[in-house]
């Protein structure tokens, strides 16, 4: 398979590279003081589903072998209040998390078009 057929998925380093990108990219979050709202009073076990649900749909939706059993994104994210300053924030540490990654610039550009084209689903209006 070559580079221009390589699934997101595959280019990106498969399951260990994106759950490493969702290790990173969670405790960033969580610990922004705008964004941790999100996660206060929620249960450690609560947590770790919500990554792992995290971690399989970005990898379904690169084109990996995993299949996501969790709601759409609209229902995942109806009612929780996500502004767009909330969704800026997210995608300044999302940037962070692909910096320290070292995530090349055309994997880059597909993972931000992907989070992007989930936007009109998540943040209300």
């Amino acid at each position: 398979m070559t580079e221009q057929t390589a699934t997101l998925f595959a280019r990106l380093g498969g399951y260990d590279a994106i759950a490493a990108v969702a290790d990173d990219l969670l405790p960033r979050l969580m610990s922004d003081s705008q964004l941790g709202r999100f996660w206060a009073h929620r249960g450690a076990d609560g947590i770790r589903r919500e990554k792992q649900l995290l971690i399989d749909f970005l990898c379904a939706s690169a084109g990996g072998p995993l299949y996501y059993t969790g709601r759409d994104m609209t229902t995942s994210h109806k009612g929780m209040g996500i502004s767009a300053s909330d969704w800026e924030i997210f995608l300044r540490h999302l940037q962070a998390t692909l910096d320290k990654f070292q995530v090349p610039e055309s994997e880059r550009r597909d993972v931000l078009a992907f989070v992007e084209s989930t936007r009109a689903d998540i943040v209300e209006k």
